[in-house]
């Protein structure tokens, strides 16, 4: 039986607007001044996780899906995704802001690039002051203003700002346009897929003086117009209880405020659950199994891994995430 905590190598990657926060504040081994993205748990091609702890040290992610299948990712899971491990788990600092893009769906991505699309939700763990997240249209929008806005490089027009702190969640359903803005560092957790069509990028060039690739033509088919009058989910959270924050077809997130000792019992799920400590530090007991989640770090417990417990001397706080 597969009976332990699985931690894997993150995969470090530097961007143009990356930064400092993720070796400065969540332990990340860099010193660079722009790193974007860590990536916790990842099945995407040429970027496949290497595992960091435990007698399966130094095994990637596919090998552990082809060895043990349900065991691993719940029998549920393996019949619908086979040896693709479905979610792609990332915290990202942005010092300045990305571009403005999206990303399309399913049916998009599988006939232009034989991916699956990506539908993704974000959890800001720090905000600067007046930090912002570029989500959605402020009205209901159309091609024609669409484009009239983006050809004028007035996009922020008719785009919905909002100015995020610590604890704020959006879900970011395909077809939606979307930014992180400067000053944010946040979980991301997606389907697994690398598809983004970028259609904005504030006009900056590399070191080299290019501009990155714009997808206009690509987007037009894939952008959502409709708007909703609040973008950020609403939720509540309980000391020692994990509450609901997220769910959709491909991933459900729960946030799990801790302090003190606590028995979990995933009997009820046919699921892998990951767990990211987004503050504090949090013990995972089994048996005489232990291993400790500091903040920034990422837990992947296998589906046949039912029953444990978790310890935190101080408060603090984890996302819990599988599927349904």
């Amino acid at each position: 039986m597969l009976n332990q905590f699985i931690k894997f190598t993150p995969i470090l990657k530097e961007k143009i607007w990356g930064g400092n926060k993720l070796g400065k504040h969540l332990n990340k081994e860099s010193e660079s001044e722009s790193l974007g993205e860590s990536w916790e748990i990842s099945d995407v091609k040429g970027d496949t996780s290497i595992v960091f702890n435990g007698d399966l040290k130094g095994k990637d992610l596919k090998e552990l899906i082809k060895t043990y299948q349900g065991d691993l990712v719940g029998d549920k899971v393996f019949k619908q995704f086979g040896e693709k491990f479905p979610l792609l788990i990332k915290f990202i600092d942005a010092k300045t802001p990305l571009s403005i893009q999206l990303h399309p769906n399913d049916k998009l991505a599988k006939e232009r690039h034989d991916s699956f699309g990506k539908t993704e939700m974000w959890y800001v763990m720090q905000a600067d002051e007046k930090a912002n997240l570029i989500v959605g249209f402020q009205k209901e929008s159309n091609k024609e203003e669409y484009l009239k806005h983006l050809n004028n490089k007035s996009l922020l027009d008719i785009l919905n700002v909002d100015e995020v702190k610590k604890g704020d969640v959006y879900f970011i359903p395909t077809g939606r346009i979307h930014a992180i803005g400067a000053g944010v560092l946040l979980a991301e957790i997606q389907q697994t897929s690398d598809i983004t069509y970028r259609i904005y990028d504030w006009d900056r060039q590399d070191s080299e003086g290019n501009y990155r690739e714009l997808h206009t033509e690509l987007a037009l088919d894939a952008i959502d117009f409709t708007a909703i009058p609040d973008y950020r989910t609403s939720y509540s959270e309980e000391l020692n209880s994990s509450s609901e924050i997220v769910s959709c077809p491909y991933f459900t997130t729960n946030v799990l405020p801790i302090e003190g000792e606590l028995s979990i019992n995933h009997q009820n799920k046919d699921s892998f659950v990951i767990y990211m400590c987004v503050s504090g530090k949090v013990s995972f007991v089994y048996k005489d199994q232990e291993e400790i989640l500091i903040a920034g770090e990422t837990l992947l417990v296998p589906a046949k891994l039912k029953e444990f417990s978790l310890k935190s001397v101080e408060k603090s706080e984890l996302l819990e995430v599988y599927i349904k």
